[in-house]
């Protein structure tokens, strides 16, 4: 099942993991975006339009990397024996799904997102005046989020 990865710096805490048929084409791609299409495998989690996106933390999929990661919904761990396989396990109420994703595409989708938001900079990234304003004002939020 095809997989894609994606970062938005206005919300640099987040990754996007989109499984299904629309992967990176369905994503409006500015400057302040990483998109990367890599392979996963596993059990189908359908919806209407046949893919599904969930939303992980970048420190979570970063730590998973080299130790298992995660409780709950979201979990991660390394195959065993240097292979580069990254497990993905993603619990709903609807059921649950392992996928395999490529560490290498994993790791170089991270460092390319650290290009646009250093590690330990996120908050500086985070426009919470600007929304906290807006909000308090009876606008909309001003990121488009």
């Amino acid at each position: 099942m095809p997989a894609a990865l994606v970062y938005d710096a206005r919300d640099p805490f987040a990754v996007r993991v989109r499984f299904g048929d629309g992967g990176e084409d369905e994503f409006d791609r500015g400057t302040d975006d990483v998109a990367l299409q890599g392979p996963a495998f596993g059990e189908d989690v359908p919806d209407e339009d046949g893919g599904v996106e969930w939303l992980l933390s970048r420190d979570l999929l970063r730590a998973g990397l080299t130790s298992p990661a995660g409780e709950g919904d979201v979990r991660l761990w390394p195959a065993r024996g240097g292979l580069d396989v990254l497990f993905l396990q993603l619990r709903a109420p609807s059921g649950e799904a392992l996928f395999e994703l490529s560490a290498a595409v994993v790791g170089d989708f991270l460092r390319e997102s650290e290009q646009l938001v250093a590690v330990g900079h996120e908050s500086e990234a985070l426009q919470v005046d600007d929304e906290l304003s807006a909000l308090l004002q009876g606008g909309s939020d001003p990121s488009g989020h």
